[in-house]
């Protein structure tokens, strides 16, 4: 990888990066990552989320195959959410992202 080429329509960088710089769902996967949640259970987790934005994020990362919703037909309705195949394979950005947090932590206790 070139870090100089510009990034362009086919580019895996921007691709990916298209999906997690939007606002929420980096957390949305570390919610789902311990597996089955319900939308009310994202919710109480992410606190300042509003439910405007927490449904949209859930339907954009469905539309991507990310996540799967399953309704289950009681009253009134159960929704769960789920990692795709592919939604769990962000755990390893997750972990990446982690480590290089836990490192911003300890440089700025240092300079404290």
């Amino acid at each position: 990888m070139n870090p100089t080429e510009s990034c362009n329509d086919s580019c895996p960088i921007a691709r990916a990066a298209h999906i997690i710089e939007t606002k929420w769902t980096t957390l949305i996967f570390r919610e789902l990552l311990s597996g089955k949640k319900r939308y009310s259970e994202l919710q109480k987790n992410l606190t300042d989320i509003s439910p405007k934005i927490l449904s949209q994020r859930l339907k954009d990362m469905v539309g991507e195959g990310l996540i799967q919703k399953t309704i289950y037909a009681t009253i009134p309705p159960t929704t769960e959410y789920q990692l795709t195949p592919l939604g769990k394979e962000f755990k390893t950005v997750l972990l990446a992202m982690k480590t290089f947090g836990d490192r911003l932590i300890i440089k700025d206790a240092k300079q404290s």
